[in-house]
This record gives C-alpha cells, structure tokens and sequence, in this order.
C-alpha cells in the first residue's frame, strides 16, 4: 500500500472522529435534560403555580425554598388567599399547577376540577389576645362579653366556620366587630390591637409571638383543621405537580409542618 493512500485513510479517520465528538455531546445533553423538561435526575423540571390557604403562608415559604433545592430546575410560586376566594379562582380557570385548602370541604367541592386530595397536615383555633393578654381573656365563653372587641373570620371561609362551630357547640353568642376573609386579616386585627381578641389557628398565633398571645381551647371544645391537597386538571405541569404534592407527604415536608405548630395528618 502506497503511503499516499495510507495518509488519506488517516485524514478521512481523523475526520470521521472530530464530527462524533458533538453527536455524542448532544445525546448527552438530551438524556440529562429530557429537552429542558427534566432535571440530570430525571425529575420533572417546571414553574409551579401553588393555590394555598393564607394560614399555610409562613411554613409553605419554608417548604418551597426546600423543595426547590432537591429539586433543581423546578421554581414554586405560592398565591395565597382565604380557602373560598382560592375555590373560586379554581372555578374562573386561574393558571395554577396545585391547591391546599384549609378544610375538606371546600376541595370537595371541587372535584371536577382536581386530582384526588390528600391531608397533608392538620390544625387547631387559639384565641388571639393583644400581647400580655390586657383584657384577661382566659376561655371561649369570656368572648360573650359585650364590652370586649371580638374579631372573627366570616362563615364562609374555613376558620369562620370553625369557631361558629365551637362557639355554637358551647351555646356562645358573640358578635364580632368585624367578619374577615381570611385568618391572617383577622389576626392583623388583634396585632394592631382594632380587635381585643379573635379567634386563629395556633400556627398562626405561633408566628407572631411578639405580638400577640395566644390562649388554648381545651380539645373537647376545639375543632381540627384538615389541610387537603391536590393537583389541579388543568394543569400544563401535572408531572412535576404531582411531585410536589406527594412530596407535601414525605419525612421532610412533614418535618417542616411540624416545626411550624402543624400537627400530623
């Protein structure tokens, strides 16, 4: 064989090989991220839109900036809003990935619109004093009384209708100075001291201890709060929010709740 030949074998070789180099760069890049829509892992990449109850506010910061970080490439968005507005927003085809209500029934009320719901945490009511207490609030009946301020939520809304169902339950008439639409109005109220007291979720009083105290309901006149969540039908992301809904359910997630004053599902 000439050695002219030879040379123009090695140049076609040499050749062949630089234009592999990056086809094989290339098939590397799409396993790792499934054209963008995947992480290296192979978990679902995604801008997530989360519905939840403004009482979920503080932990879900918490939880997001967690999930976020053993998820890279996905980005929570949280909107939060009394459980009721959250329902109807569902109902007007607001663009979300997921909703967490504050009570079983409003997501019940929505299964047309949802995948199938699971607790993810649950809740008890306090009332809120303004801090140390200068009305000496000690127990839901001394909410009756006509001089002190009483802030509740409406009856429409989760929490509203908690505390019609215990104060009801012990034969308590109280007439509040204003309904709100969500715990954390009512709960502003107290802290701005507009209201004497008013009745919250313990995680909510939990989370301004500089400003409010926080007086207990003794279990056989309290009501437990249920937290369902679940994944939205209309979703353009329902991989990845149906990974972020049952990791709502994990060790972690539950660890996050529970630092926050949730109790376990």
């Amino acid at each position: 064989m000439s050695s002219t030949l030879t040379g123009r074998r090695t140049a076609v070789a040499i050749l062949a090989a630089a234009l592999l180099v990056p086809l094989a760069a290339c098939g590397s890049d799409d396993a790792e991220d499934s054209g963008g829509k995947a992480t290296a892992s192979g978990a679902p990449k995604a801008d997530l839109t989360v519905l939840a109850a403004s009482s979920l506010t503080d932990v879900f910061k918490t939880a997001g900036a967690a999930y976020e970080k053993e998820h890279p490439g996905t980005e929570v968005t949280f909107s939060f809003a009394g459980s009721q507005e959250l329902a109807a927003q569902v109902k007007q085809g607001a663009p979300a990935d997921a909703l967490v209500t504050a009570d079983t029934k409003t997501m019940d009320g929505l299964k047309s619109d949802t995948g199938t719901p699971t607790v993810i945490a649950k809740n008890r009511l306090v009332i809120a004093t303004g801090k140390g207490n200068p009305e000496k609030v000690e127990s839901l009946k001394d909410l009756a009384d006509p001089e002190l301020k009483v802030v509740l939520a409406a009856p429409e809304v989760p929490v509203g209708r908690y505390s019609k169902q215990i104060l009801d339950a012990q034969k308590i008439e109280v007439k509040p100075v204003s309904q709100e639409p969500n715990v954390r109005a009512v709960l502003s109220k107290v802290e701005l001291g507009e209201a004497d007291a008013g009745l919250v979720y313990r995680t909510d009083a939990a989370a301004a201890t500089d400003k409010v105290d926080a007086i207990d309901i003794p279990d056989a006149q309290n009501a437990v709060a249920s937290y369902p969540a679940a994944t939205l039908k209309t979703s353009r992301n329902s991989e990845a929010a149906t990974a972020f809904v049952t990791w709502l359910s994990t060790p972690e997630a539950q660890k996050i709740l529970a630092a926050a004053g949730f109790q376990q599902p």
